[in-house]
């Protein structure tokens, strides 16, 4: 009985021993491509740079379909997949506003030109994501790889799992604590809209009658007030883009934080970060600080991608490594 015993424990230990071996080896790592594609950074890094080059908003492109690609069902690389009406490309968040794909197709034929069938699409965006921070003059960090690429992508889900421009600040909260972050996050990652642009249909709910009022939103400043109700009429062309944050176009800075001080937030979802009532006991302390301290937010922009990028990876057998990543494998 004895020895039955002794062997039964001997086996426990092993199978925890195997468990915690599987466990780490599952984790993202920041050497994952050393053996099997070693120069995949610079690979993704040349293709990057090359189409900021052309088009210098596509940094906050690439960066936005990180962020978006991560909130629906982890990263990995969902929001890629091509098809009917019923993928995330088709989320109000994504249709007619997420971009960069064509980019991403040629980050992965070049990698695929190199290491063939070894790098995934959702490592490729997250990649692209640092890079493109880092080419406009923003922090660099550890970046973590090994994921895989998902087969579904549902924009049922989408919807539910993104922030919007229009939603309020505990609703927001809510949907950064669903996938694991808190209000660091909320308020760091917010700080990404330093770069890139917006249409005039994410902010003009605010330039005339905002929430019903009759009345513009008062908490924008009067002067680009007055210069968004005459680029965004009534009426108007609700495609056309303005920057996110004014008089800092493409330089990843703190100077957003310091135009929502000023009143000069452009989306709702921004300004709320420091001017609606909830911001007082949640999220203006941050603003306040980042607005002073660019390294303080370069630090906490850098931890917060870090955990965004480890939201739910598909890793080890799970998933697939995608030839073309608008298609499964299948």
């Amino acid at each position: 009985m004895m020895k039955r015993t002794n062997s039964y424990k001997g086996y426990s230990l092993l199978f925890i021993s195997f468990m915690l071996c599987l466990a780490v080896s599952s984790q993202l790592t920041a050497d994952f491509y050393s053996k099997t594609c070693p120069t995949l950074l610079s690979v993704v890094r040349t293709q990057v740079q090359s189409a900021i080059k052309t088009e210098t908003r596509m940094a906050a492109s690439l960066l936005r379909l990180h962020f978006h690609d991560c909130f629906v069902n982890g990263c990995d690389a969902s929001i890629l997949l091509d098809g009917d009406n019923s993928t995330e490309k088709f989320a109000l968040a994504n249709i007619n506003s997420a971009r960069g794909f064509e980019v991403v197709d040629a980050i992965k034929s070049a990698a695929e030109s190199t290491c063939t069938g070894v790098v995934s699409c959702a490592d490729i965006l997250a990649i692209a994501a640092r890079d493109s921070v880092v080419l406009s003059g923003g922090p660099t960090w550890k970046l973590l790889l090994g994921r895989r690429d998902g087969l579904i992508s549902n924009a049922t889900q989408a919807n539910a799992a993104l922030p919007s421009p229009f939603e309020a600040l505990d609703a927001i909260i809510q949907k950064f604590v669903n996938v694991g972050l808190d209000i660091t996050d909320v308020v760091s990652l917010s700080g990404g809209h330093t770069i890139g642009l917006a249409k005039c249909s994410t902010f003009n709910n605010r330039l005339f009658n905002f929430s019903g009022t009759g009345a513009p939103d008062a908490t924008m400043e009067a002067s680009m007030l007055s210069d968004l109700q005459s680029f965004c009429p009534i009426n108007g062309d609700v495609n056309k883009n303005t920057v996110l944050d004014r008089n800092s176009t493409d330089l990843f800075d703190n100077h957003y934080f310091k135009n929502l001080l000023n009143g000069k937030g452009l989306l709702g979802s921004d300004q709320i970060l420091y001017s609606s009532d909830l911001a007082i006991s949640r999220t203006k302390s941050l603003v306040d600080s980042y607005s002073s301290n660019s390294q303080l937010f370069f630090n906490d922009f850098a931890n917060s991608m870090i955990k965004m990028g480890n939201i739910s990876p598909l890793t080890g057998s799970k998933g697939e490594i995608r030839k073309n990543c608008r298609a499964v494998n299948s």
